[in-house]
């Protein structure tokens, strides 16, 4: 009988979930369903998932489950669930609000149905654990960063994965300066030297940094304050505008998809485009100067991994450091992406979190 490591990435409207084979990590099935807007929509959720498992249970045995967990504070490794790690992971729930309720739930959901079956959380904060600490402080008192209002970072499953895959690509390259621009839904970027984050546009919260398909990225403090002292908007309201009618959705007010956005003709959404590309620009040359230049930008994630436009006006921004693209080879989405004779290195690598916690259940 085969043993099987399965992995969930759960949202709040969707559960993404893949069966591994434990012996050599063969992909055997990958999908994403729904979750019912109900008191038991994750319960649902997981059981139509666990529903494909037990289809082949002649030949399948589950034997240990990854979770993709968002927030990990100081964690800077996966680990094992136990009743003290879920207290402890639920204490974070004020500082992952939109991710870590549904993150945790479906653990709670597959230990009442698996009571026994180990269970590994991974952390999308864990790979910026190796940042210095001063990659990690904000200019406030300093009781709040142990208070943990510091900058944390997200999307780490993608970086580590990309980390992993870069040396096939790039040689001796990948262990000096580069930068990974995560660009999707959800977008950030991570600058990377020997292969470790080093800094990132991510900060407190998933809001920080670039412009995303729904939230807006960096923004001044007293905009918020503004809002909320003279515009008349509570707290609630302030946190579904920024968090999901802001960014290429709230520029354009026409859609968060960009492949959408791409095809429109309206000023709105070239305005849109343009905004994404100059924020991803400043965000880069920021982080450009904390690794003192830069040998190697990789493009991954949804935008990242098939937008030919939006990596052309990214990089049409660094012509003066000699980033110059192929544009053949950019059309085409190829790996290497660069000029011959350009002085940075271009790639675009497929992001894969999936295997990353897949990798962590068999170790």
């Amino acid at each position: 009988m085969n043993r099987v490591i399965a992995v969930f990435n759960a949202g709040s409207s969707s559960l993404k979930f893949s069966f591994f084979r434990q012996a050599d990590l063969t992909l055997l099935y990958k999908d994403a369903v729904d979750v019912p807007d109900s008191e038991n929509g994750h319960k649902a959720a997981l059981q139509t998932a666990l529903d494909w498992l037990s289809s082949h249970k002649e030949g399948l045995q589950l034997y240990v489950a990854g979770h993709r967990v968002v927030h990990g504070k100081d964690r800077a490794a996966p680990v094992r669930v136990t009743p003290e790690i879920i207290m402890e992971l639920k204490a974070l729930l004020p500082l992952a609000p939109l991710h870590q309720p549904h993150n945790l739930r479906i653990i709670e959901e597959l230990a009442m149905i698996y009571p026994d079956l180990p269970q590994i959380a991974c952390f999308d904060t864990a790979f910026h654990r190796t940042q210095p600490k001063l990659a990690s402080m904000f200019a406030l008192p300093r009781h709040f960063y142990e208070d943990g209002v510091r900058r944390y970072g997200f999307h780490g499953l993608s970086y580590d994965y990309i980390a992993s895959e870069l040396p096939k690509h790039a040689g001796f390259k990948a262990r000096g300066r580069v930068i990974v621009a995560h660009l999707g839904n959800g977008a950030s970027m991570c600058a990377m030297q020997n292969l470790q984050s080093q800094a990132t546009s991510m900060g407190f919260s998933t809001l920080d940094g670039l412009m995303m398909g729904t939230r807006c990225g960096a923004l001044d403090a007293g905009a918020v304050l503004y809002m909320q002292q003279h515009l008349g908007m509570t707290t609630d309201t302030v946190t579904d505008m920024l968090y999901h009618q802001s960014g290429l959705f709230g520029v354009s007010s026409i859609s968060a998809d960009m492949r959408t956005l791409e095809q429109s003709e309206t000023p709105e959404a070239k305005e849109a485009i343009g905004l994404f590309c100059r924020m991803a620009a400043q965000h880069l040359g920021g982080l450009m100067a904390t690794l003192g230049g830069l040998d190697a930008i990789v493009f991954t994630g949804g935008i990242g991994e098939h937008s030919a436009r939006i990596r052309h006006d990214i990089c049409a921004y660094f012509a003066w450091v000699g980033l110059s693209l192929d544009e053949t080879r950019n059309q085409s989405n190829a790996i290497d992406i660069h000029a011959k004779n350009s002085g940075v290195f271009a790639y675009v690598i497929p992001t894969n979190e999936e295997i990353v916690i897949a990798r962590a259940c068999k170790s």
